[in-house]
């Protein structure tokens, strides 16, 4: 008697998309690889089997796709029906394989490791985010060694049915929230001013590091009051090379009699060093220069790409711009430009992020509360191990953008170091700090059906004491500055079912009541100009919106 033959197990493709640059791609793939291991057991303990759709490349030592030309060749060979999973322990550029996953019909799931120093899930938040801009369906997981619950039920659930819903009770429309009544009339004066008297976008080269999310449509734009000038970091870097050493000296000496202290050496190749420092005050000021020129309200430079080439990396440029006091900068008929205010700049030319500081810094200026404000990559969480607290603590970490008021100490308290060689070659120092205790406004702009949205909530951020800190920062990346928030009614799950975006934003007011008071004023502001707006979580009491 013959036995009956066994159904062969379900086929899974796997792409594993990688950075545009070989050393960061060289550097990750072990833990990447480590990674899809981990997976593919996790797949076939289902009885499905996860095969590679592109090989393994022994002389670029990866198995990336590290280009947009590359991914058309590897989704030209891939069966546009079939079940696929995009599979991330690294930071990815979305273009490289958005086109494929557009045209795919199968069920795609993108997964992503939970760690800080393999981010993963902030590569697949900017996939998520610009899979969503572009309309595709797609399902999301993601784990720190795929073998928990939460993971293996919705694993299971996508090769069962191609979709996994995550619920979002979290999320409220403002629709159906109480806008206090001070609020409202803030935010409709605010719109009318903003209609009356429109605003500039400064876009130094759009479309950074693959993110199509960040890409704010022109036609989605406009009804806001905000229109885009397109300008070019060919022009900046001219224009830095204008500004003399004495005025570059100048706001150098700014820094340090502020107390901001920088880590120099004398290695151009490996340390900080002062000609770097002040290449980045040179940029600084011309950037201000240049935003006065074109009368941008707000300012973004595309930070990782051209410049990196040209000149030391912006951070300094940047977390100076979005501070209040920061070294003066003449204009050509000598007045100093934006005297006493921030200059909100958006890292890595992330518009939605620009369109989300433009709105912050008015909303907070009218109410009196502090302007300043920043994106920060949505980098990783984790418990505190020291137990001084029992919420689940967010690292809110990036490289360019963070102001030096956000920081215990303020200038005191802010330190400079170089950025890694492995991804700037010209060094350049960073804007390093603490975050200050505090309350806070987390948002985020995002394009999803056709339409401008944002999500608002709040937070708190919190002091850990030293030892846990620098364990998060080495976790990440020790030379950038930090923040540890606790969100107020929003798990990490349901942050990372709903959050859209690599990138989330950030502002302090001066009590949970202010807090309260901005946020709606914000999310007011917003639906008065046509975006639709969700409210996440709670207050800082656990009372709803």
């Amino acid at each position: 008697m013959k036995k009956p033959r066994r159904s062969p197990s379900p086929k899974v493709l796997l792409v594993a998309n990688g950075d545009l640059r070989q050393g960061a791609n060289e550097k990750c793939w072990p833990a990447q690889a480590a990674m899809e291991r981990q997976l593919a057991a996790a797949v076939a303990a289902h009885g499905a089997e996860l095969i590679r759709a592109h090989p393994y490349h022994p002389r670029r030592r990866h198995g990336f796709i590290a280009s947009q030309k590359e991914g058309m060749e590897v989704f030209a060979q891939i069966n546009p029906a079939a079940p696929l999973i995009v599979a991330e322990s690294v930071w990815q550029y979305s273009h490289h394989i958005l086109h494929g996953l557009i045209s795919h019909r199968g069920p795609i799931l993108t997964v992503a490791n939970w760690s800080g120093t393999w981010p993963g899930l902030v590569g697949m938040l900017n996939l998520n985010g610009s899979l969503t801009k572009a309309g595709v369906a797609y399902s999301t997981l993601w784990s720190i060694d795929f073998t928990d619950e939460f993971f293996q039920r919705g694993l299971a659930q996508w090769l069962k049915t191609g979709r996994v819903r995550h619920p979002e009770r979290h999320v409220k429309p403002l629709a159906r929230c109480r806008v206090p009544s001070r609020a409202s009339r803030a935010a409709a004066k605010l719109a009318t001013e903003l209609r009356t008297r429109k605003a500039i976008m400064g876009v130094f080269d759009e479309g950074c590091m693959g993110m199509y999310n960040a890409i704010i449509p022109d036609e989605l734009l406009f009804p806001t009051g905000v229109y885009k000038e397109r300008l070019s970091q060919s022009a900046l870097y001219y224009a830095a090379t204008q500004v003399t050493e004495e005025e570059a000296r100048a706001a150098y000496d700014w820094l340090l009699a502020k107390g901001m202290r920088f880590h120099l050496g004398q290695d151009e190749e490996t340390e900080l060093t002062e000609r770097q420092v002040l290449w980045q005050c040179r940029t600084y000021i011309a950037a201000l220069r240049l935003a006065d020129e074109f009368g941008c309200d707000t300012i973004g430079i595309q930070y990782q790409q051209g410049l990196k080439d040209l000149l030391p990396a912006s951070d300094l440029v940047e977390g100076l711009l979005n501070n209040s006091d920061r070294p003066p900068v003449r204009d050509a008929a000598g007045k100093i430009i934006r005297r006493g205010d921030a200059l909100p700049h958006f890292n890595e030319v992330d518009e939605c992020a620009g369109l989300d500081g433009l709105l912050t810094h008015r909303v907070h200026r009218a109410l009196g509360q502090p302007v300043e404000n920043t994106l920060h990559d949505l980098r990783w969480g984790d418990y505190d191990r020291s137990q001084t607290t029992d919420d689940y603590v967010w690292v809110f970490l990036i490289s360019g953008s963070a102001p030096p008021a956000h920081h215990i100490g303020g200038f005191k308290g802010t330190d400079s170091h170089r950025q890694p060689p492995m991804y700037f070659r010209l060094g350049g120092g960073t804007v390093r700090g603490v975050a200050k205790p505090g309350e806070i406004v987390w948002s985020r702009v995002f394009v999803a059906n056709g339409k401008l949205k944002m999500d608002l909530g709040r937070a708190k951020v919190i002091a850990l004491p030293a030892t846990e800190t620098e364990r998060r920062w080495q976790e990440t990346t020790p030379q950038w500055p930090i923040m540890h928030a606790a969100t107020y009614g929003v798990t990490r799950d349901q942050m990372m079912a709903r959050h859209k975006a690599n990138h989330i934003q950030v502002a302090y007011a001066h009590s949970a009541a202010e807090a309260d008071l901005a946020l709606y004023t914000k999310a007011a502001l917003a639906a008065a100009l046509g975006l639709e707006v969700s409210l996440c979580g709670t207050k800082a009491n656990g009372q709803p919106f």
